[in-house]
């Protein structure tokens, strides 16, 4: 922990647009510019995380931010060419991937490697949320206090207290405040 705080917690401050007080990241893989990725305080990183905030649509902005008290998970791949914002307190388990942005593949003379990025809607994973191993979130944002169910593809939103599963992820459950209960609902979060 010394080592850490004396060496890296500097480097790391100097690297990021960002990196607040006893956050850390274990053995990435990669980071891409990170100047435009901001981390807020007490966030860990697992390893092998590949983290990127590279404008590759042409955006001017480009922006990761991570909240303050926030865990993510090892291998997670986070990948951003315009706004992606993970909020404070959320907990991402492992192997999640998180886009707002995909490959283009209009062109079938072409193939998809060679064709431009496509920017999707801007990503909001909002505080408290909880994302399931495996999930993939592209283009779409979480609301407070939902859950991603594990091995879920999200390319919807889902609203705030909400439990969301499969591919793709769809609502069934949500937070009652009448009855004070998680309560079965169809997959448009309408009470059944």
């Amino acid at each position: 922990m010394i080592y850490y705080n004396l060496i890296l917690y500097p480097l790391n401050k100097l690297k990021f647009g960002a990196f607040g007080y006893r956050s850390s990241i274990k053995n990435v893989i990669r980071i891409e510019k990170p100047k435009n990725i901001f981390i807020g305080e007490k966030v860990s990183i697992g390893k092998n995380a590949w983290l990127a905030a590279n404008p590759l649509t042409g955006h001017k902005e480009c922006k990761l931010k991570i909240g303050s008290n926030t865990y993510i998970g090892n291998s997670a791949h986070i990948y951003c060419t315009k706004s992606i914002v993970i909020e404070n307190s959320v907990l991402i388990a492992d192997r999640v991937y998180i886009s707002d942005n995909q490959h283009g593949y209009k062109d079938i003379s072409r193939p998809i490697i060679d064709q431009p990025i496509v920017q999707l809607s801007d990503v909001v994973i909002k505080e408290g949320s909880w994302i399931g191993e495996n999930v993939c979130i592209s283009g779409a944002s979480v609301g407070k206090n939902s859950i991603i169910g594990a091995n879920s593809v999200v390319t919807k939103d889902v609203p705030d207290y909400c439990i969301a599963v499969g591919a793709p992820a769809k609502i069934i459950k949500r937070y009652s405040f009448e009855k004070q209960a998680w309560l079965k609902t169809d997959a448009k979060g309408n009470f059944t």
